[in-house]
């Protein structure tokens, strides 16, 4: 056997099960007494799940104050704004609930209130470094998809030029994930679709990883195999009790995944698509570039590319190939996937504007995504690659 020396943790407590949000009180209890909410208007204005945390935190005597300025794609400009609540509330714990932009907002808050400048100073590649800690983190997720209840990531957009960015400390990791099946019930068919690609290439990026190791393939291959399962029936009834907790999983196994590995070139374009096209979710701009990309990825990994065939295929169309044959294929299987949950589509069908192409392409190479991907790919290759999935 080949020997090999790698690095994993898992610093986030994961409390899951149906119902587990009821427990939420007593978790952010055990890190402090002043507690922050960082949501969505609709979240907090719409729907009682707030309201029932706080209450829960009043019986824990712990005191609270929200935030509901949280949008998609959460801008510099809206997390000073919650950066500025947290300075005058003086949290000494910060709860993040609702979808991937809540949890990472939650995380970015609680940077910009412990450290000086702008919260857009501490991206990768940025100005500053976080030399300290920052303040302690929950999470509660509302959706399946981000792996962000779990993970050391803060994605933020800076709306003055266009770009989406990423703040990557391990000192962000949450200490404690709230992970609800429960929660993700009403989510609506295009979003639970849309989350649930991104726990999926969440999954596949960590085993083409530069980092990758034989846990988080572990971890990833059950992920994976959930997603496919899965996904397609939670996406079809969001009633659907199984297909909700197995996504929660595969959700929570990808988030480990990334922490410990990371993600490649899809990732890289897509953050790209976010920052000049904000309207897009993420998982949509990933769907729109993922076969292009597996095409030109997978002869450089055929090993794993063939796995994850293995796990889409039919057992019988599988038979008797060979691993490079399963390796090509596997493009084909991620546009029957896409189709199957409703999400095949170009950059041209999710409303991007072909003028905003070149910022796309230069913009891929602000992230070190495309560096651990299997094969390094040129400008010319990124060019290609986004054109081609600009026309389908």
């Amino acid at each position: 056997m080949q020997q090999q020396s790698f690095r994993f943790f898992v610093p986030t407590v994961v409390h899951f099960g149906w119902n587990a949000v009821a427990d939420t009180g007593r978790v952010v209890r055990e890190w402090g007494t002043r507690c922050l909410i960082v949501t969505t208007s609709r979240i907090y204005h719409q729907t009682p799940l707030i309201r029932e945390i706080q209450e829960q935190l009043r019986g824990y005597h712990v005191a609270s104050e929200v935030f509901d300025g949280i949008i998609p794609n959460p801008t510099v400009d809206v997390l000073e704004q919650g950066v500025a609540v947290a300075r005058t509330f003086q949290p000494d714990v910060i709860l993040g609930v609702g979808g991937g932009s809540s949890m990472d907002a939650a995380k970015a808050v609680a940077l910009g209130a412990t450290h000086a400048g702008s919260v857009w100073d501490y991206r990768l590649g940025g100005e500053k470094a976080i030399d300290h800690p920052v303040i302690p983190v929950i999470t509660v997720g509302t959706t399946a998809g981000t792996g962000s209840q779990i993970s050391p990531v803060s994605v933020l957009t800076h709306s003055g030029i266009h770009s989406k960015h990423a703040i990557v400390d391990v000192k962000l990791c949450p200490k404690a994930a709230i992970v609800d099946p429960a929660l993700t019930v009403t989510v609506p068919p295009r979003v639970t679709a849309a989350t649930g690609f991104d726990v999926f290439a969440h999954a596949f990026e960590s085993t083409i990883h530069s980092r990758r190791s034989p846990f988080t393939d572990i971890l990833a291959r059950e992920a994976l195999t959930l997603v496919v399962r899965y996904l397609p029936r939670a996406v079809m009834n969001g009633n659907d009790r199984e297909a909700r907790e197995a996504m929660a999983r595969a959700d929570t196994l990808a988030g480990i995944c990334i922490t410990n590995a990371g993600t490649t070139l899809p990732h890289g374009i897509a953050m790209a698509i976010g920052g000049h096209a904000p309207h897009v979710m993420h998982g949509e701009a990933l769907a729109s570039v993922y076969p292009e990309v597996m095409k030109f990825s997978w002869a450089s990994a055929p090993q794993a590319f063939a796995r994850l065939y293995d796990i889409m295929a039919d057992p019988d169309e599988s038979s008797g190939l060979t691993v490079e044959a399963k390796a090509q294929k596997v493009s084909g299987e991620i546009e029957s996937f896409l189709t199957k949950i409703g999400l095949r589509c170009t950059l041209k069908t999710l409303g991007v504007e072909a003028g905003s192409l070149p910022g796309i392409i230069e913009d891929t190479f602000h992230l070190p995504d495309y560096q651990a991907n299997p094969k390094q790919p040129t400008v010319e290759d990124v060019n290609r690659l986004v054109y081609a999935s600009f026309r389908g």
